[in-house]
């Protein structure tokens, strides 16, 4: 949200938070460039954003507070709840068995709820790799998976893994065999993936947690594998 605040202009010098490069007495003459401010322009969509948030809240359908609770929810989203999922399916069969039939219901035994989300989860077998990628925009499995990393989102990847994915895993220091298939998933506005990525050998008797920590954002994209090291 934007807050209105101007950090220049304000027509004297004093301490700002930032990195100055150098530590030295105050004088008032001595001036630092200011940060570039990180707002940016007011575009269509923020505008219509504003404007629709702010009449839902004049009516009263919505409080700030529930909107407030809703980003702090959105933000706290990371690819450990994913991770979580992953493990669970790699030491249940039975689970794995429910993640893939419905994957919304699976999740929620783990207590993470995807919403009205349409997920597919793509198993990885010896056989066939799956990599996820949204060459409209960014639709990413946020519920789950957290906030896409900006590669995900960029026009190079999303033009180029559906043109040539091996050579795209392969920028990821991913190799896959000749024999082994590798299927691209457009995800859209309805439909979400999430890959389910192969569990690695020498990983025998690891808790939940151990392996949990061995499972990576990438790989449940698909641009990646899972290694025990």
């Amino acid at each position: 949200m934007s807050t209105g605040h101007d950090d220049q202009g304000h027509g004297h010098h004093h301490h700002h938070d930032h990195d100055h490069g150098h530590m030295h007495p105050y004088d008032p003459e001595h001036h630092h460039p200011h940060r570039t401010d990180q707002d940016d322009s007011m575009t269509y969509y923020r505008l219509m954003e504003e404007a629709v948030r702010e009449l839902m809240i004049d009516k009263g359908l919505v409080t700030a507070d529930d909107i407030r609770a809703e980003i702090e929810a959105m933000d706290s989203r990371s690819p450990a709840n994913g991770a979580l999922v992953v493990a669970r399916a790699w030491t249940d069969p039975d689970f794995k068995a429910r993640l893939i039939a419905n994957p919304k219901e699976a999740i929620a035994e783990v207590g993470h709820d995807i919403g009205p989300m349409k997920l597919i989860v793509l198993e990885n077998t010896q056989q066939v790799h799956n990599v996820v990628v949204c060459t409209l925009c960014s639709c990413y499995p946020r519920w789950i998976l957290g906030i896409p990393p900006d590669w995900y989102k960029s026009r190079s990847y999303r033009s180029r893994v559906v043109r040539e994915p091996r050579a795209v895993l392969r920028e990821f220091g991913t190799e896959i065999a000749d024999n082994r298939e590798v299927r691209v998933h457009d995800s859209t506005a309805d439909m979400r993936y999430m890959v389910l990525p192969m569990r690695p050998e020498g990983t025998d008797g690891m808790s939940e947690e151990a392996l949990a920590a061995l499972i990576h954002r990438d790989a449940m994209i698909g641009v990646t594998e899972v290694s025990a090291n």
